[in-house]
């Protein structure tokens, strides 16, 4: 109750969530209530904000899969992409867990407003980790550009390429596609860099953005190319 009371007042405008997590919201939700929502500026360092989104596909037989996809917004790592039948948002606070345990933790995440991101349970977890949370207009995916983006290339060159006929071969060919993707696809944004290259670059300029930001945050995912390992643990 007094959660569903906490986010009433921020969909109004009235007030910030407890411990700090502001969840921008710029769409109804359940209630109808709606405020407007604040421009979201390029970040300038890794781990200032994370987008993230989900793409569906279909093995072999016909059932369907999901995929969450996860972007540093700065570095257009590819922090990590989940593969499985069904993705819930407990499921997703989870992933985010364990992005966090590994990355550090970022100052705010951005998504649109489907069910899995406006659960209770990804709105408890803002009000125990702190994290903003900043919810695009509907039916505006550009507003979420950078993992929009990187959904686009995933299907290109990854989904649309394979059959995949299990689960099992589903996120090991997704995940060697992602380690590619974050060590050798240069970047003409980064210019002309892979995207694990430019994280290196961006944290030797910035000595102290993860390291001690906040306090808690701690080495990079992929803190040199040598490093980047296998999300599903299908090789290191």
């Amino acid at each position: 109750m007094a959660l569903a009371a906490a986010v009433w007042r921020v969909s109004l405008g009235l007030s910030k969530m407890p411990c700090g997590a502001v969840v921008c919201l710029i769409a109804p939700l359940r209630g109808g209530c709606r405020r407007q929502g604040r421009r979201v500026l390029v970040p300038d360092r890794a781990n200032q904000r994370w987008s993230l989104d989900f793409v569906s596909d279909a093995f072999e037989d016909g059932q369907r899969f999901r995929v969450l996809c996860i972007v540093d917004d700065c570095t257009r790592e590819a922090l990590a992409i989940v593969v499985d039948r069904s993705l819930s948002g407990a499921r997703m606070t989870r992933e985010l867990d364990e992005l966090i345990r590994r990355r550090g933790q970022p100052d705010i995440i951005v998504s649109d407003n489907g069910t899995e991101m406006t659960s209770h349970a990804v709105l408890r977890w803002c009000e125990d980790t702190g994290v903003g949370w900043h919810y695009i207009a509907p039916g505006k995916p550009m507003q979420n550009a950078f993992v929009e983006s990187f959904n686009g290339r995933l299907r290109d060159e990854c989904l649309n390429e394979h059959i995949f006929g299990n689960l099992a071969e589903a996120r090991k060919i997704i995940e060697n596609w992602r380690i590619d993707y974050n060590t050798e696809r240069p970047h003409t944004s980064l210019g002309g860099l892979a995207p694990a290259v430019y994280a290196n670059l961006n944290r030797a300029a910035r000595p102290a953005s993860l390291e001690f930001r906040k306090g808690s945050a701690q080495q990079a995912l992929t803190a040199t190319i040598s490093t980047e390992t296998n999300r599903n643990g299908f090789y290191t």
